[in-house]
């Protein structure tokens, strides 16, 4: 069933402290969502939750904050059982968080490659793992992963990240298959570069593939909150035609 309706749906976001993650909180939350926020930065992760509560004062609609470590199964299930416990149910989970790094792949360790699969892939499979059981009792819900236009294409000193992200594609894809006539749907989201904490965090890297961000997080969450709502299987956005082979169109 097509989530058109985000008053009182109760959603979970990954990664919400910052960037896409609460971008997307704060869109869901003005719409009149229960907005369940998870990340590893507990101080950020406050902030998050303040900001969102003095930019919608009046509403009627709860948010709350739960430190999580996606890489962690364990912390994952406690997650969605508290946010059951809660709100009786899941509508939505949006998997934001993430993380990227790059270099030639002589200097990648298998060490920062493991870290990156198990935040970016891993941290999106235990959501599944652990929302899942709520929203086949429901015979509803929604999943949002978020890929990358890096999932799309592979592209120099990047080869790890664009593992992870094709990954999610490959992940999303198969699972969409499977979940077929369940009422729960899922969104793939691949967007070109974002100014987010994230582009900053490998400064060196980011240098040497003259990264520049075409995007905002706050037109990102638009697009997802409207892809939701129109049970939309893939979205791309890429504002440069060029940077993606005219990849612009949203694909369904």
């Amino acid at each position: 069933m097509t989530l058109t309706n985000f008053a009182e749906a109760v959603a979970v976001i990954t990664g919400g402290a910052s960037g896409i993650g609460f971008a997307t909180a704060q869109a869901l939350h003005n719409r009149g969502a229960h907005v369940v926020l998870a990340d590893i930065n507990q101080q950020g992760l406050q902030q998050a939750e303040e900001q969102i509560r003095q930019h919608n004062p009046g509403g009627s609609s709860n948010v709350s904050s739960i430190p999580t470590d996606v890489t962690s199964e364990q912390q994952i299930q406690a997650l969605m059982r508290q946010t059951v416990e809660t709100y009786r149910r899941i509508d939505l989970v949006v998997t934001c968080a993430g993380i990227g790094s790059g270099g030639p792949i002589d200097l990648f360790t298998a060490s920062e490659m493991q870290r990156m699969m198990n935040i970016n892939f891993m941290g999106t499979y235990h959501c599944v793992q652990a929302a899942l059981p709520a929203m086949r009792r429901q015979q509803s819900g929604h999943f949002v992963f978020l890929s990358s236009v890096a999932g799309k294409l592979g592209a120099p000193l990047l080869t790890g990240y664009c593992a992870t992200k094709w990954a999610i594609r490959g992940f999303s894809s198969a699972l969409r298959a499977e979940l077929h006539c369940t009422g729960i749907g899922v969104t793939t989201v691949y967007p070109a570069w974002v100014e987010t904490p994230m582009i900053h965090q490998e400064e060196n890297a980011m240098q040497l593939l003259n990264v520049h961000a075409l995007l905002t997080a706050d037109q990102v969450a638009a697009e997802i909150l409207q892809a939701v709502t129109e049970d939309q299987r893939d979205l791309t956005l890429a504002p440069n035609p060029d940077y993606c082979h005219n990849t612009q169109d949203h694909e369904r």
